[in-house]
């Protein structure tokens, strides 16, 4: 058995609380708080004690889904994306930028945050951006 303990960034909030995850046989376990972080000295929020769970959830999507006739049927990437794009330029073109909304998650990290704002204001036009956990 292959205990490991990884460093990390909480993703929950913008406070970039010090985080260990352990990973046991390369399955994703807990998560602890890093005493020696500067920012939470071991302290933790129950959101960043729990931050593991989502990953090995059985209630997670793991692949795209589009809903035609009622019903979601599994298709690849190349075809979910096309569809997206396709429908999010057609409302834009409809009703204009601002009726699109960008709503980000404290289950994405920072990084992927970041990139969906940046987005959203570049690529769509709008600054309807929020996040499900700020404070």
């Amino acid at each position: 058995m292959e205990c490991k303990f990884v460093p990390s960034v909480c993703s929950y909030c913008g406070t970039g609380c010090g985080i260990l995850f352990q990973v046991v046989d390369g399955r994703l376990i807990g998560t602890l708080p890093m005493k020696t972080h500067p920012v939470n000295q071991g302290k933790l929020c129950i959101k960043g004690w729990n931050l593991h769970e989502h990953i090995n959830s059985e209630l997670r999507l793991k692949n795209p889904l589009i809903k035609t006739f009622g019903r979601f049927s599994r298709v690849n990437w190349d075809t979910a994306i096309r569809y997206t794009a396709d429908r999010l330029q057609k409302i834009i073109k409809k009703h204009g930028p601002d009726s699109v909304g960008v709503l980000v998650s404290a289950k994405a990290t920072n990084e992927e945050n970041y990139l969906a704002q940046k987005f959203a204001r570049a690529v769509i036009g709008t600054n309807n951006v929020d996040h499900c956990a700020r404070l």
